[in-house]
């Protein structure tokens, strides 16, 4: 630290003194110190804050905003904005005061877990099965309605225990079953009773 003596100063004639040191810049920054990009840009905002306010004209803010663009320091960006209002400086956020017991901390809540997506519900093949052999009956002289039978009874009994999709098509596939097959035996039994 440099002393420098003044004469006459104090009640003891000579006292070393402190030198006074250089003012700090905006932001309490010390003039001398770089600048950076987002402090160029600040000064521009305050620069076209004071030209929409009245107090530049047009010449000065140009002026000046040539002069923010090639500034080094953060003196030479105080030089330009000293005689602009600058807006208040930022207060620290205030800390909180309680009065009364502090509030318990609310008790940790574990997230649920991460489930995929069910995949879509498959239709049973049976079903499928008890659907097109009902269908075929009238096509095959009724040789396919006893597998539409037997494909929709147990495809009834795996959709009620697996959740798959087909409960409509088993029925289906019955109805037509148990028709095709009824209608058959109707037909035998005319011809039974009227001796043919």
């Amino acid at each position: 630290m440099s002393m420098q003596q003044w004469p006459g100063s104090g009640p003891y004639g000579n006292v070393p003194q402190r030198q006074p040191g250089p003012m700090p810049g905006p932001g309490g920054q010390q003039p001398m110190m770089r600048a950076s990009d987002s402090d160029r840009a600040r000064a521009e905002d305050v620069l076209k804050a004071g030209y929409a306010e009245g107090r530049l004209s047009k010449h000065e803010f140009e002026q000046r905003m040539a002069h923010v663009h090639a500034a080094a320091t953060y003196g030479e960006l105080h030089r330009l904005l000293a005689d602009l209002p600058q807006g208040p400086s930022p207060l620290p956020a205030p800390v909180p005061t309680f009065q009364g017991p502090v509030p318990a901390p609310m008790p940790y809540v574990p997230q649920r877990p991460w489930s995929p997506v069910p995949p879509p519900q498959q239709t049973n093949g049976n079903a499928v099965g008890a659907l097109v052999c009902g269908v075929l009956c009238p096509f095959t002289w009724g040789v396919t309605s006893i597998p539409a039978i037997i494909l929709g009874h147990k495809a009834r009994s795996d959709v009620q225990r697996t959740g798959e999709k087909g409960e409509g098509m088993a029925l289906a596939g019955l109805i037509l079953g148990y028709l095709t097959l009824a209608g058959w035996m109707v037909l035998l039994f005319g011809i039974a009773v009227t001796g043919f």
